[in-house]
């Protein structure tokens, strides 16, 4: 396994006064140490240049998806009495102090967490945490310990509940001297979400080296005076630092905070206003930090970056009695009207089978304001059938008569995509339904059941999209579909991409072949040639895979740029086409843009019928975290994007010159 990466922080101390603190100067490297180059997955040793690490089998691991700093963290596990031991390299200097982040990961009980220093052959305690460390809280517990001179050996025990244990990063030790601090600011790329009050908008961080003569922060100095804004917080380990304040210039939060050896984080707090326009934009700066006595300015960092966006969060955890939501459609109806369609998850974030409705959300202004939720799909509640849930939708709009649909699969007990079987009944697997409405969204009719239609009997399962379909410029409407095939050679159960058709205006629906063994949620746009581009989810990783078919999926060709123009995580993605009056027609593409993880949601746009995606067209809406996501135009200068947080949903809207603004 391959050693951790040491981060060598620059530090210094002016001579004239202990108390200056510099940014960015340079100094002899720290030993704080973190995971960042260990492959994620069980520790049993780890050699690094400080030190090695070992544990029992199953005590210990890199955690590859949470981190203090970086994208990895040790994890001591639950399910026991569980342990780590650190033996440090010889060194030159002898430690006086041990420090740490540390975040507690169970609320369950029960929960104990030591320290020990091993010296004279026998282990002693040096630090008990039982009380002091924080579930769940992004790392705020800093942890700083006195190093015994005769110590050979560290030792962290935990005793947690199967699934908890502890994370630990950013550990150091090292000999204990005056500190020396440098600052620097960060501006997230995130939108300020109306609906929320706890949108950051800048980071002010503080690393520190050494824990004598420790330093306080006195006072903070901010600009933010845009007119979308209602109140402005500064916020530290979880608490507020001075009171909150109206926008403004020379904004000043003035409280006491004691800095820790390690980096400690503040972070610029943003709630917008009820009505803020979704074209405003929002840029905050620091103009000056009070460290003890010193007054100084952090280093820039990349607060550079273009102003913040304003978005809206149109569904969060725990409106209307659903604990998440997830699998966003999004459409514009020939009346311009947006609508918006999702799982409602009353009991958790997880997959059907479970209690799930599909809701609908509906603005008339161009997602500036959304109408209440209606649940527009609901198959009934008895536990005995799981509820009986609905979801994963899809939503088109009828260009013709202006009909919207909604496709969505009901799983009738455990009949989703594992519990599916051959058949064709409700008890033996998943149903394919239909809504629609024909006055613009305001009402829906009951749902009709095409399974009959479509479904092989000996295919295990067949839905829809999820996301959105099309109308052809002939009229026929399409959806994207996915199905897993029959449990014999050659398909052995594995899904495929494909589509669902309608001629006769939604009366009778047909289905394609499969694209491809094992892709599956499709996205679907026609081509400039009449040739229908279907752009889906691979689950091999990697990169999207992408065909077209003149034939309405009977037959499929690859295309050019499938499994390699257009990275992905193994995630649901949004293809839309915009035409314009001048210029060639616009592909636009939406996607969490990286092949390892969720996140970093990104709109991509091809002028060449998707032949390629310019770098210089890349344009990051959401730098954390971030799913499924869906687009439609907005006017005719403005792509809207709803998209997933962790069980929510997020709406913003770009202008389209902005996405083609090249960087």
């Amino acid at each position: 396994m391959p050693a951790p990466h040491f981060r060598s922080d620059a530090f210094v101390s002016a001579l004239a006064t202990s108390a200056t603190l510099a940014a960015g100067a340079v100094a002899g490297p720290s030993s704080t140490m973190g995971f960042e180059d260990a492959e994620a997955g069980p520790l049993t040793e780890l050699i690094t240049p400080s030190g090695t690490w070992t544990a029992a089998p199953g005590h210990a691991e890199v955690n590859g998806r949470f981190a203090h700093t970086g994208e990895r963290s040790l994890h001591i596990t639950g399910g026991g009495d569980h342990a780590v031991e650190f033996a440090p390299a010889p060194a030159g200097e002898q430690p006086g102090e041990l420090s740490f982040r540390a975040e507690r990961w169970t609320a369950r009980e029960p929960f104990s967490f030591i320290v020990e220093a091993r010296f004279g052959g026998a282990w002693s305690e040096i630090y008990r945490g039982d009380k002091d460390i924080e579930v769940g809280a992004r790392f705020r517990s800093g942890v700083r310990i006195h190093a015994p001179a005769a110590a050979d050996r560290y030792r962290m025990r935990c005793t947690a509940p199967e699934g908890g244990g502890i994370l630990i990063d950013d550990v150091r030790l090292a000999p204990a001297e005056p500190m020396v601090v440098r600052a620097s600011a960060e501006q997230p790329v995130v939108p300020v979400l109306v609906g929320k009050d706890d949108n950051v908008v800048l980071r002010l961080h503080f690393d520190a080296l050494g824990s004598l003569q420790p330093k306080t922060v006195h006072g903070i100095e901010l600009n933010l005076a845009s007119p979308a804004i209602r109140t402005v917080r500064v916020e530290v380990d979880g608490k507020p630092f001075g009171e909150p304040l109206p926008p403004g210039e020379g904004l000043r939060f003035g409280g006491e905070h004691l800095l820790a050896d390690g980096r400690t984080t503040f972070e610029i707090l943003a709630e917008p206003k009820p009505d803020a326009s979704l074209d405003a934009k929002v840029s905050a700066f620091c103009t000056s930090i009070r460290v003890g006595s010193d007054s100084i300015l952090p280093s820039l960092g990349n607060v550079h970056l273009p102003p913040q966006r304003i978005g809206i969060a149109l569904r969060q955890r725990g409106q209307d009695h659903s604990d998440a939501y997830r699998i966003p459609g999004l459409a514009t109806t020939n009346e311009g009207t947006l609508i918006a369609v999702y799982d409602n998850r009353y009991r958790g974030g997880r997959d059907l089978p479970g209690d799930i409705d599909v809701g609908m959300s509906r603005s008339t202004d161009g997602g500036q304001s959304w109408e209440p939720m209606k649940v527009i799909m609901d198959m009934g509640d008895d536990p005995e059938w799981h509820h009986d849930g609905i979801g994963d939708p899809a939503v088109l709009v009828d260009r013709v008569t202006g009909t919207v649909w909604v496709a969505a699969t009901w799983s009738h007990g455990d009949r989703s995509w594992h519990g599916s079987g051959p058949g064709m009944a409700p008890e033996e697997t998943g149903q394919l339904m239909l809504v629609k409405s024909e006055d613009d969204g305001l009402t829906w009719s009951e749902p009709i059941n095409i399974t009959s239609q479509i479904k092989d009997p000996a295919w295990r399962f067949v839905l829809q999209g999820p996301g959105k379909g099309i109308t052809l410029r002939d009229g026929t409407l399409v959806f994207p579909a996915q199905f897993r095939g029959a449990n014999a050679a050659p398909a052995n159960g594995k899904p495929s991409s494909t589509l669902i058709h309608s001629r006769d205006r939604g009366a009778t629906w047909g289905i394609g072949t499969g694209v491809k063994i094992d892709t599956t949620e499709a996205q679907l746009v026609e081509l400039a040639d009449g040739s229908i581009m279907i752009n889906c989810r691979d689950n091999r990783g990697g990169s999207r895979s992408v065909y077209t078919t003149r034939d309405l999926g009977a037959t499929w060709q690859v295309h050019p740029s499938s499994r390699s123009a257009l990275p992905e995580p193994v995630c649901m993605a949004s293809l839309i086409r915009v035409e314009r009056e001048e210029g060639a027609p616009l592909l636009f593409f939406s996607n969490p843009a990286l092949t390892r993880a969720r996140a970093r949601m990104t709109i991509k746009v091809s002028d060449d019928e998707g032949m390629t995606w310019p770098e210089r067209w890349h344009t990051l809406i959401d730098e954390r975290f971030a799913a499924y996501s869906c687009m439609t135009p907005v006017g005719r200068d403005k792509i809207g994007l709803l998209y997933e947080g962790r069980g929510e949903l997020y709406f913003v809207r770009v202008p389209i010159a902005e996405l083609l603004d090249a960087r």
